[in-house]
């Protein structure tokens, strides 16, 4: 017996387009519309599960309603000789008046109740014109929305900041000759004071042996005095 014709309306009908660069997550929208006076239960399932993400990838779409299912494409090195072999399918059926387990419902549902839509997978990538005019639309738009006298301040602001920029290397510059006199100032001072230590210790071993050699004579003279006093 072959299977009921599809209830719910697709939008695309037949084909999922995905626009690059395939560096980031792309998404797809597909739209689901019920124009019965019946719920629909549906069910969204795909050849290569691990490549997209959907949601929501099953539910109820009320009577007159619809619903947009998002389906993400993870990202991936495209090749443009590629084709894709990528599909999608979305079943359905009439939901029962009396239904409390949407899973349990898809158990027993018998083949002849079920509907289903296929959908094949196409990759795109943006032209390389419109790359080029994606990117010089911005600095074009911008560089229109500048007046003369504009134009004229951020030359003007330009010129003060060149000229801050050469001040603070003349103060660079003279801290560190500054540095540099401070150095020299402080290796000049320790070597004057090392000097003047190493004259004080002279002169301090100097009195010493003038006081030693008075010391000498003093006896000499006195072990003379002696001597005769004796004699």
């Amino acid at each position: 017996m072959a299977r009921p014709e599809q209830v719910l309306v697709l939008e695309p009908q037949h084909e999922l387009k995905f626009r690059g660069p395939f560096t980031d997550v792309v998404t797809a929208t597909l739209k689901l519309t019920n124009p019965t006076d019946r719920n629909v239960c549906f069910k969204v399932k795909t050849t290569a599960p691990r490549r997209y993400c959907v949601r929501p990838n099953s539910g109820i779409i009320d009577a007159g309603t619809s619903v947009n299912v998002s389906v993400m494409l993870q990202p991936f090195d495209y090749d443009p000789n590629e084709k894709s072999k990528h599909k999608f399918m979305v079943q359905s059926m009439l939901a029962p008046y009396d239904m409390t387990d949407m899973e349990g419902v898809w158990k027993e549902a018998k083949p002849e109740e079920l509907m289903d839509s296929k959908l094949r997978c196409a990759f795109e990538m943006p032209l390389e014109n419109d790359k080029t005019t994606e990117h010089s639309a911005m600095p074009k738009s911008a560089s229109a929305s500048l007046d003369d006298g504009e134009v004229k301040k951020i030359m003007e602001e330009c010129k003060r900041l060149q000229m801050e920029v050469q001040r603070l290397r003349e103060e660079n510059k003279q801290i560190r000759e500054d540095d540099g006199l401070r150095k020299r100032k402080v290796t000049s001072e320790g070597a004057s004071h090392s000097s003047a230590s190493m004259a004080t210790t002279a002169m301090r071993d100097e009195g010493l042996s003038t006081r030693v050699l008075a010391l000498c004579v003093l006896f000499f003279v006195i072990g003379v005095i002696v001597g005769k006093l004796v004699l």
